[in-house]
């Protein structure tokens, strides 16, 4: 019997999107155990504390596990992805693409990450066209303002958002 082939799903997931959910549920379709890795330092200022992501996603995910059959861990980072891929075995990086604008920034990181490691492969999934425009600071931006991002998040996310908004407004 083969090794699994291990893949890792790098983000901030600040929050998590349906874009994101669309990406973790076609890559289970690429790999035999997919790694939901998410940064604890993004040089991003988060919304949400790693625990909170962690959480949410791991909830999310959840709802997902009886709907796949390949596992799906959730993991957080705070190494260069290439250490943490390496450590856990990976063999595949997945890297969700929207636009042209997001493929630059794309190719020149896994240009990068091939020299680093060439025996890890980065595979490119197109968002669907349905969450083709969907991106964490656009969902945050809408929250805050108070617009409805139910087409962007589940149920879950959606009220954690509304809390912290609401949190923040105190």
């Amino acid at each position: 019997m083969s090794e699994p082939r291990i893949g890792i799903y790098p983000g901030t997931f600040d929050p998590l999107t349906n874009g994101h959910m669309d990406i973790i549920s076609r890559a289970t379709k690429v790999v035999d155990i997919l790694i939901v890795c998410v940064a604890e330092h993004t040089g991003k200022d988060t919304l949400f504390t790693l625990s909170e992501r962690l959480d949410m996603i791991e909830e999310e995910v959840r709802i997902l596990d009886d709907a796949i059959k390949t596992s799906v861990e959730v993991q957080p980072f705070k190494t260069l992805l290439m250490d943490f891929a390496e450590s856990v075995e990976a063999s595949v990086i997945i890297r969700g693409l929207r636009a042209v604008s997001d493929f630059e920034y794309e190719f020149q990181m896994a240009g990068m990450n091939t020299r680093l490691n060439n025996e890890i492969e980065t595979v490119f999934l197109m968002a669907s066209d349905r969450h083709q425009f969907i991106a964490s600071r656009f969902v945050k931006e809408i929250g805050r303002l108070g617009g409805d991002v139910s087409h962007f998040v589940s149920p879950r996310v959606k009220k954690e958002l509304i809390k912290r908004f609401e949190e923040q407004k105190r």
